[in-house]
């Protein structure tokens, strides 16, 4: 008789939070997405946690990367990091989550495009009128 392979996806009733966000492919090791569990760029139900969390199906986590806050649902779990075709199954980013990234990725371009860089780096006197105006806002 053969042994059940307790890191079957199908079989796993919970995995750490770490580890669902590297199978996941949010983050590229284990050692990475605990450093950001453990800095406060991802909450778990609304709420920071540890890395050790054991992620459930249907439990919402946010996750800030750069610029970038995407909110997901988690739909499957799995223990082992595979494919980025099988790594989309295991999440679905919410509609208000697109939405943001949307409006914010625009309005950053936008930003870029009414602000495009001078041909030559500011002297001294014209940074210190940047960072007087920078200040006033």
């Amino acid at each position: 008789m053969a042994k059940p392979n307790l890191n079957d996806t199908e079989n796993a009733s919970s995995t750490r939070l770490d580890k669902w966000l590297w199978s996941a492919r949010f983050y590229k090791t284990r050692a990475i997405a605990k450093q950001m569990i453990d800095g406060g760029k991802v909450f778990y139900n609304g709420q920071r946690s540890k890395s050790g969390k054991a992620v459930a199906i249907g439990d919402r986590i946010t996750i800030r990367q750069g610029f970038e806050e995407k909110q997901v649902i988690v739909i499957a779990l799995a223990d082992r990091r595979r494919d980025a075709s099988f790594a989309q199954t295991l999440y679905q980013e919410t509609p208000e989550s697109l939405e943001t990234r949307e409006k914010n990725n625009l309005a950053r371009k936008q930003g870029i495009l009414l602000s495009p860089a001078s041909d030559t780096k500011p002297d001294k006197k014209q940074r210190r009128q940047i960072r007087h105006l920078k200040e006033r806002i």
